[in-house]
């Protein structure tokens, strides 16, 4: 379990294509610090599992499924990307519950600067919309955001000074992906309320 709270943007060391998946290797600082092999890392909204670490940094593997989901296919060596450690007990709870399950990728399709903000606005698919909200909480790329605007297809967050000088996603422009896990109470909320709708009945 993660906060959505960057510690960290490391940087894409390498990627190494192994049979059907890829080795990703990430040089940071602080979020190795503490960490042991199997421990978890959210790595630009995906809880990634450590498969090596040395003194530079740590390596995760990326099966199919991973690449699949995320934007990771897009990433370099030399990309930035966000990165926590799961929470311990004890730990400030400062944004709010992500689980590192990317939902879906989504398209930046608007960039601007709205004072020393800066207004980013994603695609949001008609067959996804209903788990963003107004003021609701959303990850994009392992970043707690609050969603500032719903319009037509779209959505937009903001993003205050001090977000921007500590986030990967502060770098990405029009055109870029981004990885997207909604609130896991909304789709708590939807599953409970499928389970207690009564079953159709089937006519003769």
């Amino acid at each position: 379990m993660f906060t959505g709270i960057v510690e960290e943007v490391g940087i894409v060391r390498s990627l190494d294509e192994i049979g059907d998946g890829v080795v990703l290797s990430i040089a940071a600082t602080t979020t190795r610090d503490g960490v042991a092999l199997g421990d978890s890392i959210n790595v630009n909204g995906a809880c990634l599992t450590i498969t090596s670490i040395d003194h530079e940094g740590f390596t995760f593997g990326l099966a199919p499924e991973t690449l699949r989901r995320t934007n990771f296919g897009a990433v370099r060596p030399g990309s930035r990307v966000n990165l926590e450690r799961a929470v311990r007990v004890g730990d400030r709870f400062g944004g709010h519950y992500v689980q590192g399950h990317v939902d879906r990728v989504l398209r930046i399709i608007r960039v601007r600067p709205d004072g020393d903000s800066r207004v980013i606005s994603f695609e949001l698919p008609e067959d996804f919309g209903r788990y963003v909200v107004e003021k609701g909480f959303i990850a994009i790329d392992g970043v707690s955001l609050t969603v500032s605007e719903r319009f037509e297809g779209g959505f937009s967050i903001a993003l205050i000074a001090y977000t921007q000088d500590h986030v990967a996603l502060a770098g990405k422009g029009e055109g870029d992906l981004v990885n997207v896990e909604v609130d896991i109470m909304a789709k708590y909320v939807e599953s409970l309320l499928a389970a207690s709708r009564p079953a159709t009945a089937v006519r003769s």
